[in-house]
């Protein structure tokens, strides 16, 4: 004998819940026996119509939270056909069980995979991971919460009902509501899709959400400094100390390539021999974990020597007394004032630096930059011969109007002599 269940929808307030919307549950009747189960979303009390047990409203919140109620009756039809197909007996108990999914494989939770991933990152950082990239995944995982209270209305959401749809409003809700630029969106969804590469691995999802979904990166200008702006920095008088010292620790990043991560860690082990006979950097890269080899070149061995004896250092194995990053980049900002410089300093302004005014404009090929930079990929670096070659452009086109300047004048001249 075939027996039928009936579903309804309420809300019901949260007493832990401080906020003004309500939980949403669905309820299971079977002969006069119920049972109860969040599914997951709130709403506001004001929008949603008891009688019709819907979200009012033709908005793309209501549509989707309708939907998904939908979504649930066809379940429990479907959970219904199979269990009577096995002959088995059908209780409002059972119905709820099998569609939370007990007694199967447990349907596994976004933010909760999330949180696992993250905290084993934690315990890997300043490991085989950098304490930044650790972090920036707790900084993705807070969007994710976010985008799921305030878009789906849920705490939480099921892996296996992540689609298409889901990674495209969550890079539109980035760019908007968090305010991201186009290619840190990107880098975010990037982050997220490490987490749905081990829902896949793991069979917790039934579909690659991100097959057909195209990452297109925007190419960034980097800034970096000329010959000029580098000279002045060098030889500008500081008369406080924190300044001088700020000041040197990005000059001598400007003459090896060195991230703030690999300058503030630089010890005697990594100046080795090389090749040549002459000193050289030879260490492992904080952020990649890469080998970057650098050849000392003069100025970056007088500010060594300026301060093996200073007192940050005296006790500690370090060659050079680097100041804490949030003061380090305040400092570079007074200096720029001071040096007249318009550009924003930072320490990435001076590997690019590096890169580009201190060794590919003067002729060093494009491979040894790769290596002294420790890029794993020479398509990295070529970013950087593109600006180099953009500026021999704009010297060509400098040096194009002062031939036609002269030509002009010689034209003149010769004209002036048949008069």
């Amino acid at each position: 004998m075939e027996t039928y269940h009936h579903v309804t929808f309420y809300t019901r307030k949260s007493r832990s819940n401080k906020s003004s919307e309500s939980d949403i549950y669905l309820r299971v009747t079977v002969n006069s026996k119920r049972s109860d189960m969040s599914i997951g979303r709130k709403v506001d009390p004001r929008k949603w119509n008891v009688n019709s047990e819907k979200m009012m409203g033709r908005s793309q919140e209501a549509q989707e939270l309708n939907n998904y109620m939908d979504v649930l009756k066809n379940k429990l039809k479907r959970i219904q056909q199979t269990l009577l197909e096995k002959d088995q007996r059908i209780t409002a108990t059972t119905l709820i069980r099998e569609l939370k999914g007990i007694g199967k494989n447990k349907s596994k939770m976004t933010l909760e995979v999330f949180r696992e991933h993250n905290e084993q990152m934690d315990r890997l950082s300043g490991k085989s991971i950098s304490k930044s990239t650790a972090k920036r995944y707790w900084t993705c995982y807070n969007h994710m919460e976010q985008f799921l209270k305030e878009v789906y209305k849920a705490e939480d959401y099921r892996m296996k009902d992540i689609d298409h749809q889901f990674i495209t409003k969550f890079e539109y809700f980035l760019k908007t509501t968090r305010k991201c630029n186009h290619n840190s969106a990107l880098k975010y969804v990037n982050n997220f899709k490490k987490i749905v590469r081990i829902a896949l691995a793991n069979q917790w999802m039934d579909r690659d959400p991100f097959y057909n979904y195209k990452v297109q990166y925007e190419t960034v200008d980097r800034e970096f400094l000329n010959e000029d702006e580098v000279k002045a920095l060098v030889e500008k008088e500081l008369h406080f100390e924190r300044l001088r010292i700020a000041r040197d620790m990005f000059v001598f990043s400007c003459h090896t390539g060195l991230a703030f991560g690999d300058l503030e860690k630089l010890s005697e082990k990594d100046i080795t021999k090389g090749i040549d006979g002459g000193r050289w950097i030879r260490t492992k890269r904080k952020k990649t974990k890469s080998i970057t080899s650098v050849p000392l070149l003069p100025i970056a061995e007088e500010i060594i020597e300026r301060y093996k004896d200073h007192p940050e250092i005296k006790d500690k194995d370090l060659i050079l007394p680097v100041p804490k990053n949030q003061n380090y980049n305040a400092f570079l900002k007074e200096i720029a004032v001071l040096c007249g410089i318009k550009k924003n300093l930072t320490t990435h302004l001076a590997r690019h630096t590096f890169a580009t005014t201190i060794t590919l404009t003067n002729g060093v090929p494009i491979e040894s930059v790769s290596k002294m930079l420790g890029h794993k990929d020479l398509r990295t670096t070529q970013h950087y011969a593109k600006i180099v070659d953009r500026k021999i452009s704009d010297d060509m086109k400098a040096l194009r109007k002062i031939l036609e300047e002269k030509a002009a004048k010689d034209s003149n001249k010769n004209n002036s002599k048949k008069e």
